[in-house]
């Protein structure tokens, strides 16, 4: 049988077409990797190993046949425990949720059930995507596969984790803030945020709703666009999607670029496309507005966060108190046994920002400087093709070492932009951290509806260089 270690979706593919691998035995494969090594890193919850055979076996009855199959057909892949599964436990990595079955699938995951693609687990996460490092996860945290007293980011950390550790082709995360872009850059794997609307959040747990962006975590951006392509369109049911431009053709001519922590800049002085320039600034405070994302941030998510949180309250599905007394005593007893801390965190700061007497003085204005931040953000798309950072401040950190909740709140700091703004980002693996070894991630920013120039200029980096390849060196 041919190599299927880190695969990508079109080497699958063409093993697949050409017999020299079936379905049954490519989905085996990955089963058996997760039943081998999964308790060293602990990225999956649920493995759905009988409906993923039998969905294998009937791609390769259609292959038997002679019959042409989509690209997709048959391509094992991961989804973050926030999309609903049908018949398949979802619980957001939370306890209130635990033992939760839903009656229907996400729209993501039915278009992916469409196009042949086979979901083998769900995956990790911090609890209701609340954090950025998948410790606050109910049923414990994801070890980061590079090193395992590292977090793996978050917090579509099991997502970024299995992808590297070659559980399956490509996951499925969401990104509220960055929780797919930087995991993806913790674990050197790559991670596409779509523009706001791209993709439908129909059937999946919402965080923050006018935030949630739903996308791919892959071996490089030529499996991140092809998983987009087949997620991504118009849903009747999510009201906030839009039809976006996919032309064939893109062109990049000049991008800006914001240096972080990390040394990057030599890296950058390597990439070289045809009449493509990129202009340095001296640091991420010549963005306008900049030292106001993280607060802007930390006050409208809490705020939605306090609104999308109601649903859960005992009565209508999900765990419920045992001993509760009345209605009240219900509410305040489930939510308080069921729910972990950084999820109460960020409920009642949410719900003070939304209360009468403060909504004028915290949630107002914050929406004031997240009109600040897109203008400014613009102002720079409108000069520039893109905009290029660091996707993170530092590489993976230790395990407890961001305790303090301001300290993890701030290690959004380059990824929250794109998110305030609605505007499409990338992280692709960009180097190595010279003190650890650890990867670093490049995000590469663009105007909202320009997904496809995001991903064509990080695959046009990826072309001329090895970073998304080196996971291969992972040895777990």
């Amino acid at each position: 049988m041919a190599d299927l270690n880190y695969l990508s979706i079109k080497e699958a593919h063409e093993l697949l077409k050409s017999k020299q691998v079936s379905a049954v035995e490519l989905t085996q494969f990955y089963l058996d990797k997760i039943a081998k090594l999964d308790h060293k890193i602990k990225a999956v919850l649920t493995v759905t190993k009988d409906d993923s055979l039998a969905k294998a076996k009937m791609v390769d009855d259609k292959i038997q046949k002679g019959l042409d199959i989509g690209v997709l057909e048959g391509i094992p892949y991961t989804a973050k425990d926030m999309f609903l599964t049908k018949g398949v436990r979802t619980t957001a990595a939370s306890k209130i949720l635990d033992n939760y079955i839903p009656p229907y699938n996400a729209t993501v995951i039915q278009k992916l059930d469409e196009a042949g693609a086979i979901m083998i687990a769900k995956v990790n996460q911090d609890e209701f995507a609340h954090g950025g490092s998948t410790e606050n996860s109910a049923y414990g945290p994801t070890l980061n596969p590079w090193d395992e007293s590292r977090v793996p980011g978050g917090s579509s950390g099991g997502s970024a984790v299995a992808v590297a550790a070659d559980f399956g082709i490509f996951s499925l995360g969401t990104d509220t803030g960055g929780s797919i872009r930087q995991p993806a850059a913790f674990c050197g794997v790559t991670g596409f945020k779509p523009s706001y609307g791209a993709v439908s959040r129909f059937g999946v747990v919402a965080m923050a709703s006018s935030f949630d962006c739903i996308g791919p975590i892959a071996r490089s951006a030529e499996d991140a666009q092809i998983v987009h392509d087949a997620i991504s369109g118009l849903d009747p049911k999510d009201s906030t999607t839009v039809e976006y431009a996919n032309p064939k053709e893109v062109e990049f001519k000049n991008a800006i670029y914001y240096p972080g922590d990390l040394e990057m800049d030599s890296l950058i002085d390597s990439i070289d496309i045809d009449n493509f320039k990129i202009e340095k600034a001296k640091g991420i405070d010549e963005l306008e507005h900049s030292n106001l994302a993280v607060p802007a941030y930390y006050v409208l998510v809490p705020s939605e966060i306090s609104s999308n949180l109601e649903r859960y309250d005992g009565i209508r599905y999900g765990s419920s108190a045992k001993d509760a007394q009345n209605l009240a005593d219900t509410y305040f007893k489930t939510r308080g046994e069921y729910l972990g801390p950084e999820v109460k965190r960020r409920n009642m700061i949410g719900t003070y920002a939304l209360s009468a007497g403060y909504y004028e003085a915290y949630y107002k204005k914050a929406m004031q400087v997240r009109t600040l931040i897109i203008n400014s953000i613009n102002d720079v798309l409108n000069k520039h093709d893109v905009i290029m950072m660091p996707t993170t401040l530092e590489p993976a950190f230790k395990i407890g070492a961001k305790s303090d909740p301001v300290a993890m709140y701030k290690t959004d700091l380059l990824t929250v932009f794109a998110n305030l703004a609605g505007l499409p980002a990338v992280s692709i693996p960009f180097g190595q951290d010279e003190k650890t070894g650890l990867p670093m991630g490049l995000q590469i920013i663009g105007k909202q509806g320009e997904d496809m120039k995001v991903l064509a200029l990080a695959e046009k980096i990826q072309s001329g260089s090895d970073w998304h390849i080196k996971v291969k060196e992972l040895k777990i």
